[in-house]
């Protein structure tokens, strides 16, 4: 069955044998850990607001907290244009190694500087320069590993082995909300802000000397002669695709990083325990996970589009109700519930819109144009999401206001999805040749 929205052609390339799953694991193994890293900054928003910023300004920590955190966006842009580049000029394999290893430094510096009642002002500008690097070192890592994975994967696997690299970053929240509320049963409120957070970034920088080690093991997909045999095309070739994946991208980010603000909503805004928002924080790794996986198995048999439009019709219905409901029922029960549900949601926005978004470039650009795009989407709504969502709430005083964003950033998501080609070979006649 052939679809009739053709606007964007799907780019013919002839992929490398494909390899294992034992070894496309390798490469989410050091994608679980940057992302583990980079996202158990929002997890302890709260502690490192009262570690990093003056008892002074207190009430406007966690604000202040939430801005840096989304200061970690700005370079994830020129992270994946530069370290993207980078594996279409010198391998896939390299770039990944690079950008991993940049992840081990910013890791070791925000787990191990001081805080502002020791340095002063020092505290928060070192903050701010860590989490700058680990945006560029992230944003390096999008393009490479997913170019990686879909030129190691069977034409009519792809949905299945993006997925799982899907699959690792939610791990990463999984393993993260873990940490987050093992470390709040076992330590005061106190203990934890004085100290306890930086127990998990210590845990993510420990593990760095291990996913180099599995990186360096990998083979490489992107040889000379596919550099030597690439086209000359123009910019605006790929203007389109590049145009829809970026607002795709940046609608499926503002409903992920939405729904992960559920942990500091719980504590700031519900005034519900550490120990309850870590939980509803395991849930969602938890669902999402498996959602990440048997969604891109289901992309490869129905195709990327049907999969993620009806997914965000879906988030655009239900998540203003599931906060009612929440702020109407502040139970653990009914959080575990609705993060459980926007999480399956969120899951199965996301893998697709990457899916099909990495499918329609061509291989000799695949790594920096992804890193690029993928990364502008990130830092111009993922890196804000949680920071506006926030002030909403103090500008409006209603604490429904971060639903009524997500849901306009869908509205315009799906309108995008519609206008985007399906890309999937079963879609397009061919599971399992190349085209």
């Amino acid at each position: 069955m052939t679809t009739t929205t053709t606007h964007s052609p799907v780019v013919a390339d002839t992929e490398a044998d494909p390899l294992p799953l034992s070894q496309v694991a390798a490469v989410g193994v050091g994608n679980a850990l940057e992302f583990y890293d980079f996202l158990s900054f929002s997890f302890f928003a709260v502690q490192i607001g009262h570690a990093f910023f003056p008892a002074s300004q207190t009430s406007h920590g966690l604000l202040y907290t939430l801005a840096t955190f989304g200061v970690g966006f700005i370079t994830r842009p020129l992270g994946g244009l530069i370290l993207g580049a980078y594996g279409d000029r010198v391998g896939r394999k390299p770039a990944m190694i690079l950008s991993f290893s940049l992840m081990g430094v910013a890791i070791f510096g925000l787990a191990l500087t001081p805080g502002y009642d020791q340095i002063g002002i020092a505290a928060p500008i070192l903050l701010v320069l860590f989490r700058l690097v680990q945006g560029f070192a992230l944003g390096g890592e999008v393009g490479p590993s997913t170019a990686f994975l879909m030129e190691a994967s069977p034409k009519h696997r792809r949905g299945l082995y993006i997925g799982l690299q899907m699959a690792t970053q939610d791990l990463a929240v999984l393993v993260a909300g873990l940490v987050g509320f093992a470390l709040s049963v076992m330590m005061s409120p106190n203990v934890l802000d004085a100290w306890g957070w930086r127990v998990a970034f210590l845990l993510g920088a420990l593990i760095v000397p291990f996913g180099l080690a599995v990186r360096r093991r990998l083979p490489e997909t992107f040889h000379a002669k596919h550099r030597d045999a690439a086209p000359i095309t123009r910019a605006s070739a790929h203007f389109r695709v590049v145009a829809l994946g970026v607002l795709m991208l940046g609608a499926s980010t503002i409903a992920y990083y939405g729904i992960e603000y559920m942990n500091t909503y719980a504590q700031d805004t519900l005034h519900m325990s550490v120990r309850l928002a870590f939980g509803a924080t395991i849930v969602l790794g938890l669902v999402m996970v498996v959602t990440d996986v048997l969604c891109g198995m289901l992309t490869d048999w129905v195709g990327r589009r049907p999969v993620m439009i009806a997914a965000s019709v879906c988030v655009v219905l239900v998540i203003a109700p599931a906060f009612m409901i929440l702020n109407r029922f502040p139970q653990p029960g009914v959080i575990v519930g609705v993060t459980a549900i926007l999480g399956v949601l969120s899951a199965l926005i996301s893998g697709p819109a990457l899916i099909a978004v990495t499918e329609s470039l061509p291989r000799h650009v695949r790594s920096g144009l992804l890193g690029a795009l993928y990364g502008v989407a990130m830092s111009v709504f993922g890196g804000t999401t949680q920071f506006v969502a926030r002030g909403l709430i103090e500008i409006s005083h209603n604490p429904l206001a971060p639903a009524f964003y997500i849901t306009g950033a869908m509205a315009v998501g799906v309108i995008c999805m519609l206008m985007i080609a399906e890309t999937a070979p079963i879609r397009l006649g061919a599971p399992s040749k190349d085209r």
